[in-house]
């Protein structure tokens, strides 16, 4: 099945969401948000699927919100406006941690700021050993990323990814923290995905949604949603901040990538 940014696939019992925007290393686009949702929806509902993977097409899993012209920018809109745009988005990657099967994210190449999101909220994460796992190159916000990576590598380090602009850590490095299940050489990822969700889709529908609902609880009881969702405050009052409007003022100066080279040489 084929959505204009996202594809899904099906091989036995194990469904396949695909991240088909490689042109913009799939960023995620307001249309690519609304197609995710709908493949998700989709997987759902399939009655003949007892695992779902996550993956991006192309050389990257995905470089995270797409800040282009003309997708959504905080400073067209009120903190109000931006604080729900914030909300719908994260509600997006909590629906895979509520989804009612097992979810896996396959990450190669980047997986960037909001992508990440996306791959703490899956179940199980597998990365190749060279994935670049990074936050973002310019600090435009804060507190949207941080509070759910902090539940993996812990606040020390959290911090440590958080205030460094551009910080980021290898797919190797990625499992060592916690932040990944298992890192593997690039050429043996897709395989060792596959193998995994076949070896979880021999247990019955019924007792995966069980166990998933089991492990979630203590997540929840521990506020995990409840994290996720500050995020968006926190990350709203950011963008407000007179040090973002400093950032999106460079942006405007010298382009994207102008600003960030100048971020990296100050």
């Amino acid at each position: 099945m084929q959505w204009e940014t996202v594809a899904y696939e099906t091989e036995g019992a194990v469904g396949t969401i695909i991240l088909n925007r490689p042109a913009k290393l799939n960023a995620f686009s307001g249309q690519m948000l609304a197609d995710f949702a709908a493949a998700v929806a989709h997987a759902g509902q399939d009655a003949s699927v007892r695992v779902v993977i996550v993956r991006g097409a192309g050389r990257a899993f995905s470089a995270g919100y797409d800040i282009s012209p003309g997708e959504f920018s905080p400073h067209d809109h009120t903190i109000t406006e931006d604080r729900e745009w914030l909300h719908n988005a994260t509600e997006q990657w909590l629906r895979l941690w509520e989804f009612p099967k097992p979810v896996i994210a396959q990450v190669h190449g980047i997986c960037s700021a909001g992508a990440t999101m996306l791959a703490i909220c899956c179940d199980i994460t597998l990365v190749a050993e060279d994935a670049s796992i990074r936050w973002p190159a310019l600090p435009l916000g804060g507190g949207l990323i941080g509070p759910l990576w902090t539940w993996l590598i812990g606040p020390k380090k959290a911090k440590e990814m958080s205030f460094i602009a551009g910080s980021e850590m290898s797919g190797a490095e990625a499992q060592s923290w916690g932040w990944a299940n298992r890192a593997v050489p690039a050429s043996e990822l897709d395989a060792v995905t596959k193998q995994m969700a076949q070896a979880i889709a021999r247990t019955p529908a019924d007792l995966l949604r069980i166990k998933k609902l089991a492990i979630n609880r203590v997540m929840d009881v521990q506020g995990f949603r409840t994290v996720a969702m500050f995020g968006a405050e926190w990350d709203s009052i950011a963008h407000y901040s007179a040090g973002a409007a400093e950032m999106a003022a460079q942006i405007k100066e010298h382009g994207l990538k102008g600003a960030i080279a100048k971020m990296k040489d100050a």
